[in-house]
């Protein structure tokens, strides 16, 4: 067994100021990832806001060209944009790039999607010293309609249909204010605010934004499903996709439909689950009331209603999920981190 002290890495994040942000410097210490000092790194106009990392308090800086100098890793949470501009920047100073925002594996020679609960499942183990410098963590639905796909795989679905309530916590910050506005705009019989969504959202479910919010509904459902059928690459079933904008604040809830060729067996469900269960997600207990967005808050994993098979379709299966879009993101960036660690790879 390894002896003598832990070896303690520097990580910066960019976009600290995000609600990714925030999520996933709690994460890092809630996991209490190796490190030396946590770095917050944001756009000008947030620098000097006051806050702690680690129990101490201490500043958002600002980017500038020495921001990543002896990082270890360094997180992109923030906007697209601040990712593009600057991942190649702290890839060039030595560092490790965790990007969350999508940005990087749009970029020619972008990383590599790393959903580390299904690397051994789904992605073939890479050769020695061929590890990459930049990664992509996905986003909270393209982790649970990956997750999906794998855990059916096993029974050889013959359809897969997903739909996803995106919380407005996705339009980060802007999205919680807007939403909290129309309501009590709403209750109070005032004119509604519509500046993210051009829609209104409170009180209501969407299948389509105004024209004037961008991106569309339709471009965020077109994005999932190309990250998801990417990271798949043909490895485990593609699901069908579907959006429907929820008027809740955090937490993804979804449902999704599988064609089986014996889901009313009740020995075929328990297997499903067990090979969820295998996958790290926390499958119902017989008795336990469905998870929701409220009860999956604060919680790292996937969580699953028991299955049910469908009362009217032969071999027809229904799952119903919930899980903390942020959390989830946030966790599964810092595994992608620590499982570096553990291998001593840089």
């Amino acid at each position: 067994m390894p002896s003598g002290p832990a070896v303690l890495h520097r990580v910066a994040i960019v976009g600290a100021s995000s609600l990714l942000g925030k999520e996933l410097k709690q994460v890092l210490e809630d996991r209490n990832f190796p490190s030396s000092d946590i770095v917050l790194l944001d756009e000008s106009v947030m620098a000097g806001t006051l806050t702690e990392a680690a129990g101490e308090p201490t500043f958002i800086r600002a980017l500038d060209q020495d921001s990543f100098e002896g990082a270890r890793f360094v997180f992109f949470a923030g906007t697209p944009a601040d990712a593009e501009r600057n991942w190649r920047t702290a890839q060039a100073a030595g560092a490790t790039v965790i990007d969350l925002t999508g940005a990087v594996s749009a970029s020619a020679g972008g990383g590599v999607p790393s959903i580390p609960s299904l690397a051994s499942l789904l992605l073939p183990p890479s050769a020695p010293g061929s590890a990459p410098s930049a990664y992509v963590s996905p986003a909270a639905p393209v982790i649970v309609a990956c997750t999906l796909a794998a855990g059916l795989a096993k029974v050889q679905p013959q359809r897969i249909v997903l739909l996803l309530f995106p919380p407005v916590s996705d339009r980060d910050q802007p999205g919680i204010e807007e939403l909290e506005s129309q309501t009590a705009s709403l209750l109070s019989f005032r004119e509604i605010d519509h500046t993210v969504f051009d829609a209104q959202v409170a009180f209501n479910l969407l299948a389509r934004y105004g024209e004037a919010s961008k991106p569309g509904i339709e471009d965020l459902r077109a994005a999932v499903s190309r990250d998801v059928a990417a990271y798949l690459a043909g490895r485990a079933p593609v699901p069908a996709i579907q959006l429907v904008q929820a008027p809740v604040f955090y937490g993804y809830a979804f449902a999704a439909y599988a064609g089986l060729s014996d889901a009313g067996s009740a020995d075929s469900l328990a297997r499903l689950e067990a090979a969820f269960s295998g996958l790290g997600v926390k499958v119902a207990a017989p008795g336990d009331p469905p998870p929701s967005n409220v009860s999956v808050a604060g919680e790292s994993e996937i969580h699953l209603a028991r299955i049910e098979p469908d009362p009217g379709v032969p071999g027809g299966a229904w799952i119903w999920g919930a899980v903390d879009n942020l959390r989830l993101a946030a966790a599964n960036a810092v595994r992608i981190a620590e499982e570096l660690v553990a291998n001593s790879v840089h």
